[in-house]
């Protein structure tokens, strides 16, 4: 069983590190914009197009609840269209058009997911309070990011694509807390699915609203291929492996998941796209990593005891 769960893990760490490459290598660069470069928000509305089908028909295969009902499990569903997959994608997806931000930054300022998320708890969730050591913890998490942002002190600019992809991780982070405050009994796989196909359709409508160049769209063998792994690999396998290791771990351990996928993404962005990260980045990373124990440090101590 051990055996599984780290092989599960692995794969699972592996597909969501590489899927940051494959979004930049499937939106191409300004020097080379084979691809989604001047559509991004319709490269993720494309990918959960693909994704939202393939987890319909999972979700109608495992469950006998295939569709929401009631306002709480449409509510539930909505919160997670809206905030889970097209605020957080929408923002993701266009943050990484920024050549200042590798991939393994993009995963890097995501991994602060947990953080947030555990900070958002102690004020949605009345039964969870912030201690002194958790508010150190998230002062850290935030602390991460701002190395990450590199902010010029002579202007105060920042990166702006790390500022596009810490709103997307506010915006998933605050869709799982709210998720869990509405408490729908609904089977995951058809939040997922149902999440997927919605905020797919509220993404084409974003692409459409800030006019993005269907036209401009080129379809080379690079952009196919990253949209069919995003799809397929990163997306709907990808949330069943998830789906499976929550199940066994527990949450504390799965959210380990999100530390394991910034050094994949070093590394298949450096053999891939010849990204290269810098210090500073790297100790942003383990600032990040330091608020994620100090926040989990209680429930991080009884899953190892």
């Amino acid at each position: 069983m051990r055996h599984r769960n780290f092989v599960l893990f692995a794969l699972l760490s592996l597909v969501w590190g590489s899927s940051f490459v494959a979004i930049k290598a499937g939106l191409g660069t300004p020097a080379d914009p084979a691809g989604f470069f001047e559509t991004p928000i319709l490269f993720a509305a494309l990918r959960y197009d693909i994704a939202g089908v393939l987890m319909l028909g999972y979700a109608a295969y495992a469950t006998d609840h295939a569709v929401p009902s009631g306002r709480r499990e449409w509510a539930s569903t909505l919160v997670a269209a809206t905030l889970m997959i097209a605020a957080y994608h929408a923002f993701l997806f266009v943050g990484e058009t920024d050549p200042a931000v590798p991939s393994a930054a993009a995963a890097i300022v995501v991994s602060l997911s947990p953080v947030l998320t555990a900070g958002f708890s102690r004020v949605w969730l009345p039964s969870e309070r912030l201690t002194s050591l958790g508010a150190l913890g998230l002062l850290f998490g935030f602390g991460g990011v701002v190395l990450l942002a590199e902010p010029n002190p002579s202007d105060l600019s920042v990166a702006p694509g790390i500022v596009l992809v810490f709103l997307a991780t506010l915006s998933f982070a605050g869709g799982s807390v709210l998720n869990r405050r509405i408490d729908a009994d609904m089977p995951i796989e058809t939040l997922e699915a149902w999440a997927m196909i919605l905020g797919a359709l509220l993404m084409h409508a974003a692409s459409a609203g800030v006019g993005e160049p269907v036209v401009a769209v080129e379809f080379t063998t690079r952009s196919l291929a990253a949209l069919l792994y995003l799809a397929v690999a990163a997306s709907a396998l990808g949330f069943l492996v998830y789906f499976d290791l929550l199940e066994r771990l527990g949450p504390i351990e799965i959210n380990l998941v999100s530390y394991a996928a910034p050094p994949v993404a070093a590394v298949v962005g450096f053999l891939l796209l010849g990204e290269v990260l810098d210090v500073t980045a790297l100790v942003g990373f383990l600032v990040i990593l330091v608020g994620f124990v100090l926040l989990k440090r209680a429930a991080i101590q009884k899953a190892l005891v």
